[in-house]
């Protein structure tokens, strides 16, 4: 076996040693255009992420999830009372279009969109590289003994790494409380915003350890995505890939007439999960395209073509004819047909629901002339406007022979649920069979427009 240390071992992973203890990984900075293409990717998401909380339209955070409230705040749109379908019905339109990014590109999400990667790749390894030094000064401290420098070092680092964490979880938070009232929470005891403050702690926790120290063995280890990635992907999906065509035979390897490979083993060095992309497409592998910077960096010194790692499928390595993939067009067809159902209930969740619930006890009150019904009427309005209300019956021949009385005449719609009484007062000579169905109004006072209609069943005595 050869003794570079980058040579890695086919029977484990690069992450463990013979003895199954956990091998830290110090990847090497590289430079290219797919770095700096992920450097823009990347600080762009960061900047949207850090600042989207704080964009406001109609008083309201662009965007939010105020659980505690029941409040959704969705780029001006603000619903009270949210709705469990809602979060459903966008959330399962995510998991489809990853499918379909994953299909058509493989793990590109890993690689280009995962807050795991984005925050390492930015923030933590930036920082790191700063006190501790490139990769084999960062290693070398590792190995070394504990000195003051040392102490120093590694102190400072995680004095650091505690801030970032910090904030990112506040900012996390910002998307569920709204981020000025957290911002007034900071100014305030933690005891008086207990669950708050227990909720950035821990945050802050699993963000501090996990960018910090777990890195990417949750990658390897923790994430499900990279196990079921096998799944969503084929052999038409584009991965980042080594040409072992042009390649091989590799350089020590064989006798034979050598391939474009020269076995320096950059795209080792630089894989942030440490594996070797010449033994095809794996697990650990994240797309990150570190490796295809590092080859085409040596391909360039060499006077050969770039390429030898890139962005392919198997089928393009085979030389084959492209085959009809109609998995993506699923994906991409139910994805779509999720944001279409958000959409929908998005829409119609902005306009008040009337529900009617007969009063407790006797269905009816009955004098000598007239028949009463009593109701409790619930308006629920999850929309953002206040507005004044009246109901009145659809049909106007049965306005004269109904009379309607609330405990609230104009209805005020603030948010949420509106709770009133209501009283149906008729003769018992429009009902038939001891029933009549009645459909109900409610209209906007400042328009005249109808915003909701209601049928509603009133009763009396049997013929």
């Amino acid at each position: 076996m050869s003794k570079n240390r980058f040579d890695l071992d086919p029977e484990r992973l690069a992450t463990t040693d013979e003895h199954g203890n956990r091998v830290y990984i110090y990847p090497e900075d590289v430079k290219g255009k797919w770095k700096d293409r992920r450097t823009k990717v990347y600080w762009a998401l960061i900047f949207f992420y850090l600042v989207l909380p704080w964009i406001y339209i109609n008083e309201k955070p662009a965007l939010m999830l105020n659980i505690a409230k029941r409040e959704f705040s969705f780029f001006g749109q603000t619903l009270y009372g949210v709705e469990p379908i809602l979060i459903f019905l966008i959330f399962i339109s995510g998991l489809f279009f990853i499918a379909f990014m994953t299909s058509v590109f493989g793990r590109v999400w890993c690689g280009w969109g995962c807050p795991q990667t984005v925050f390492i790749q930015s923030i933590f390894l930036k920082i790191e590289a700063l006190i501790e030094g490139k990769a084999r000064a960062r290693l070398a401290l590792e190995q070394a003994p504990w000195s003051i420098t040392k102490v120093l070092k590694r102190v400072t680092k995680w004095i650091l790494f505690t801030l970032v964490s910090l904030h990112i979880a506040h900012t996390f938070v910002g998307y569920f409380v709204g981020p000025r009232e957290l911002f007034l929470m900071t100014t305030q005891a933690p005891t008086e915003h207990y669950g708050v403050f227990i909720a950035v702690m821990i945050l802050s926790t699993i963000f501090l350890l996990d960018f910090g120290w777990f890195r990417e063995q949750f990658c390897i280890i923790a994430c499900p995505y990279g196990r079921i990635q096998s799944v969503m992907m084929d052999e038409n999906s584009k991965v980042v890939a080594y040409d072992y065509n042009r390649g091989e035979p590799r350089k020590g390897v064989s006798n034979e007439k050598q391939g474009d490979c020269v076995t320096c083993y950059q795209c080792v060095k630089v894989c942030p999960t440490g594996i070797d992309i010449r033994r095809g497409t794996q697990m650990e592998c994240i797309a990150c395209t570190q490796c295809i910077d590092a080859c085409d960096s040596i391909m360039k010194r060499l006077k050969k073509p770039t390429g030898l790692i890139r962005y392919t499928n198997e089928i393009e390595l085979k030389n084959e004819a492209k085959k009809k993939n109609i998995r993506p067009y699923f994906y991409i067809t139910i994805s779509f047909i999720f944001v279409a159902a958000f959409i929908y209930y998005l829409n119609a969740s902005t306009k008040p629901q009337l529900i009617f619930l007969r009063g407790i006890g006797a269905p009816f009150l009955a004098s000598e002339s007239t028949i009463t019904n009593k109701f409790t009427l619930k308006i629920k309005h999850q929309g953002s406007e206040h507005y004044p209300v009246t109901i009145e019956l659809s049909n106007p021949q049965l306005r004269e022979s109904i009379g309607i009385q609330t405990s609230e005449n104009p209805i005020m719609l603030n948010k949420a649920e509106k709770k009133i009484f209501i009283f149906f007062k008729f003769n018992s000579n429009i009902l038939k069979s001891g029933t009549i169905a009645v459909k109900l109004n409610l209209k906007d006072t400042r328009t005249g427009n109808i915003v909701s209609t209601k049928e509603v069943t009133l009763v009396g005595p049997m013929d």
